[in-house]
């Protein structure tokens, strides 16, 4: 099996439980290749955890679900250390972070110190335990939903942990016609049950060093910074996109290439992840309203000021 009907067959599985968000499962596995972490915003009920698990089945990975309170403890994620009175020593007894997907379930209703014991395994791929790291498994990456801001019990998540998703995606309600075939599907059975592995750990690592390899130009990046620059002196806006935002931006979009077919990234390639990959890191000054809808919108502004590269 090529690797392009590898991917399109996971997409497929991941659609048996999904129906009518191809575009927000295909920009999930998107991110999935370039070894990102994914946010799906949204109102409760509309298949953000369906999706997630969904994925883990269609790929195979060994998935830890936490649904997130305020009496979450850090350690409940990365691990702590246990006396073995048999053995007189402190054993490590592994958190919900070691594993392939992690499910982090309504994540904006946890404390800021337990959100903030993401951050590590996020970006570095460990977790610290009493001062010894050890390594998340590989592959590793999270799939975090949250509940929109002011809805009862959440609060915002820190600029530090939004700038670690590659992309922030939201479900929205479904068509009318693809709402009353999720109802015929529920009412057969579970669809989550006809999900089936499309492809294990090491096929993924394949998909992955497809993407590595694909070619992306010094016209392409020399693009793609000159738009994340242009965020940080929008007037709108009291932070703009960071460093990081700009390698993750660069990553989706060799992804995005390789779904496509191609082994270069062209600019449509920025303009299909632009808003998605780079909105949630705009700050907005102290007291602006808009929220997610402003960022948005500046995110938009700032592509269309910006102009592309012609490739020969």
């Amino acid at each position: 099996m090529s690797e392009a009907s590898l991917a399109a067959q996971v997409v497929g599985e991941v659609k048996k439980a999904v129906v009518g968000k191809d575009e927000i499962v295909i920009k999930t596995l998107l991110a999935i290749l370039a070894r990102g972490h994914v946010l799906l915003e949204d109102i409760p009920g509309v298949g953000k955890t369906t999706m997630a698990i969904a994925f883990s089945k269609a790929l195979g990975l060994k998935y830890n679900r936490v649904q997130f309170t305020p009496d979450v403890m850090p350690s409940d994620l990365t691990g702590f250390s246990l006396y073995n009175k048999a053995t007189g020593q402190m054993e490590y007894q592994p958190g919900a972070l070691l594993c392939n997907l992690f499910l982090a379930d309504e994540l904006n209703r946890a404390t800021s110190r337990t959100q903030s014991a993401l951050l590590e395994a996020m970006e570095e791929g460990r977790v610290t335990v009493d001062g010894v790291s050890r390594p998340v498994p590989d592959p590793f990456l999270v799939i975090a939903t949250q509940n929109p801001a002011g809805a009862s019990g959440t609060q915002l998540l820190p600029d530090s942990q939004l700038d670690r998703f590659a992309l922030r995606l939201s479900m929205g309600y479904p068509e009318p016609a693809d709402e009353l075939e999720l109802l015929h599907r529920k009412l057969r059975g579970d669809p989550m049950a006809e999900v089936v592995q499309a492809a294990d750990r090491e096929q993924l690592a394949r998909l992955r060093g497809m993407v590595d390899g694909v070619f992306l130009g010094d016209a392409v990046l020399d693009y793609i910074l000159r738009l994340v620059r242009a965020t940080r002196s929008h007037p709108g806006l009291a932070q703009g996109a960071s460093p990081r935002a700009a390698i993750s931006l660069a990553a989706l979009c060799r992804a995005s290439a390789f779904l496509h077919g191609r082994d270069y990234v062209v600019p449509e390639d920025v303009k299909y992840l632009w808003a998605d990959a780079i909105a949630h890191r705009l700050v907005l000054p102290a007291g602006a309203a808009g929220g997610a809808q402003r960022t948005a919108q500046i995110a938009m502004e700032v592509f269309a000021s910006v102009q592309p590269p012609r490739l020969r």
